[in-house]
């Protein structure tokens, strides 16, 4: 019996071993037959793509497929969410970011930011200004709004800061609104230069204006004139328009005109081309580049000089206009010494 008991445990042992064989076996086929399918497939699908496209070299990778997918993923989810926006906007929903920005682009831009350069004791010159071209209140803010021109005061510090000098400036200009007060300016001669680079870039980074204009508070500027001229190089974005002059550098230090730093200008002492300091005008542009560049930009002992420095080397459109030859006046002139 017990040889009989062992005999049917080693059958069974040996039936159990053979079905696990073929079972293997089995599956052994069918895995090298579904991977032998696939990689039929995968050579199929290669031909047909370098059958269209006709390259010939290589299928497109499983990164770049994905990278597609997700491109299409998003181009649908893209669709959907302005398709959301769009609904949400008839029904009056609309987000304050976007409301702002309408309102930017439908807002008129400013054809020109005029600075008056004026010094502590001028009041009477520029009440003067005011009366004369400028106006006050109502009258310059309709400038402002209807022909585009900013016109505003431009002044510094006094050497003693807080004194009755900077408090009298601050009651006038509390009162007549129309100063660009640059506290890191003092008012002396010597921070001219300074000044009219601190105002391009203060004025640039307030105003979105075509063009930014540099005056002084003993002229009278014909608003219309202006307009007109500036009209004419809307299509210049680097133009520095100006009475443009040349000429000597004095060395002579008792001189009105004296250059300190006159050794810079070669051996014939000669100034190159600029613009006269009583007015000129610059595009947005190049008023963009004064105030990036405010640091490094030199300040000679003129500003008329300096800001012609400013754009040697670049590619500036040079316009010498007649009309802003300010001693020369004529009915079309800009601006006339007063």
């Amino acid at each position: 019996m017990a040889r009989k008991g062992s005999s049917i445990r080693l059958s069974s042992s040996r039936i159990s071993s053979l079905l696990l064989s073929m079972f293997a076996t089995f599956a052994s086929f069918y895995v090298a037959g579904r991977l032998w399918q696939e990689s039929q497939t995968r050579v199929h699908l290669i031909k047909e793509l370098d059958r269209v496209t006709g390259q010939g070299k290589s299928a497109i990778s499983v990164d770049d497929t994905l990278k597609i997918i997700a491109c299409r993923e998003q181009k649908k989810t893209l669709a959907a969410l302005e398709m959301e926006l769009s609904v949400a906007r008839q029904e009056g929903f609309v987000p304050k970011s976007l409301k702002h920005s309408d309102e930017t682009e439908t807002k008129k831009r400013p054809l020109v930011v005029i600075g008056i350069m004026t010094s502590l004791g001028n009041k009477k010159k520029r009440d003067a200004v005011r009366q004369a071209w400028m106006g006050t209140g109502a009258s310059l803010k309709k400038i402002e709004t209807e022909k585009g021109v900013i016109a505003r005061f431009v002044i510094g510090r006094s050497a003693n800061k807080g004194d009755s000098l900077d408090k009298s400036i601050d009651a006038e200009n509390t009162q007549s609104d129309d100063f660009i007060i640059l506290d890191n300016v003092v008012e002396a001669p010597e921070e001219a230069s300074k000044k009219v680079k601190l105002f391009f870039a203060y004025a640039v980074d307030r105003w979105d204006a075509q063009f930014y204009a540099k005056a002084i508070d003993n002229i009278y500027v014909n608003i219309d004139s202006l307009g007109s001229t500036l009209a004419a190089q809307l299509e210049n974005p680097r133009a520095y328009i100006g009475c443009m002059k040349s000429g000597e550098v004095f060395s002579e230090p008792n001189h009105k005109w004296y250059e300190p730093e006159w050794w810079k200008f070669g051996d014939k002492k000669a100034y190159f081309r600029h613009a006269y300091g009583e007015m000129y005008v610059i595009t947005y542009a190049l008023a963009r580049f004064v105030s990036i560049n405010r640091d490094i930009l030199h300040a000679y002992a003129h500003d008329d000089v300096s800001t012609g420095s400013w754009f040697v080397g670049l590619d500036v459109k040079h316009v010498d206009e007649g009309k802003l030859c300010c001693s020369a006046w004529s009915s079309e002139a800009i601006c006339a010494g007063v």
